[in-house]
């Protein structure tokens, strides 16, 4: 594929040729020739950054409700490496990158790196060569048909499994989500269950079957690990009954 190809696919005619083949000329390419010739990184460098910033811009503007934190977690999931080289993928860009024999052999056109620093290289060509409106014109669409992958991918992992992942990775323990009670007609049961970490009782949750209950649980839990009110103190270190809590420390009960 020749760049006039890739200019139709990315729908955007450059006015300098010049400035796009630097953007697709991977530091290998630059090494093997004879003159000086101009890599990609600088380019790469400046197309990070209009990313950050348009990335930053249109979730702020699309979720007005939503805490800075989890804004930062879904920009950081948008421009990450393998999301930037699935866009990479989609123009082509690997057939056109000028790579060094050594790395085509190896497999640098497909390689996810290497995608995600020309696609942001062709960024910030871009930028220099027709503006940030232009930029933010090609971008935004690409960005939130990704946003909406990342956000369901989300909403895929239920409380539980979230909360089994944090417990497991911070303290390598399993939680144990227990029935403790049922209210209510049978056709309209209420179960409770409690949500527990080596042998204490993190949450509570209710729901009309034992799995909604247990799901409730880790989502009460989740938000006070969220708030900072979570504090879970490990059995050895818990001079009371497990399932209760120790005398005059009740800081680490979330019910």
């Amino acid at each position: 594929m020749d760049l006039e190809r890739f200019q139709e696919r990315l729908q955007i005619q450059f006015h300098s040729s010049e400035l796009l083949r630097q953007a697709l000329t991977h530091r290998s390419y630059a090494n093997e020739q004879d003159e000086a010739l101009e890599n990609n990184e600088r380019l790469e460098f400046l197309g990070d950054a209009i990313l950050d910033f348009l990335t930053a811009d249109m979730l702020y503007r699309r979720f007005p409700e939503m805490p800075e934190g989890e804004m930062t977690r879904l920009r950081a999931a948008l421009v990450r490496t393998e999301a930037l080289a699935q866009i990479a993928t989609i123009f082509g860009l690997g057939e056109v990158m000028l790579m060094g024999k050594g790395e085509a052999r190896t497999g640098g056109r497909e390689r996810e790196t290497n995608l995600c620093s020309g696609f942001e290289a062709v960024i910030g060509a871009i930028y220099l060569d027709q503006g940030l409106e232009v930029v933010r014109d090609f971008i935004i669409p690409r960005l939130t048909e990704l946003q909406k992958d990342v956000m369901e991918d989300a909403i895929r992992k239920d409380p539980r499994s979230q909360f089994q992942e944090w417990a497991q990775a911070e303290h390598g323990i399993t939680p144990e989500f227990r029935t403790v009670g049922t209210e209510g007609p049978e056709h309209k049961m209420i179960f409770e269950v409690e949500l527990l970490m080596d042998g204490q009782v993190i949450a509570r949750g209710f729901g009309r079957s034992k799995r909604v209950a247990a799901q409730h649980a880790a989502s009460v839990a989740l938000k006070a690990l969220r708030r900072g009110d979570l504090k879970f103190v490990p059995e050895m270190t818990n001079q009371g009954q497990a399932g209760s809590p120790p005398d005059g420390d009740r800081t680490h009960w979330n019910r």
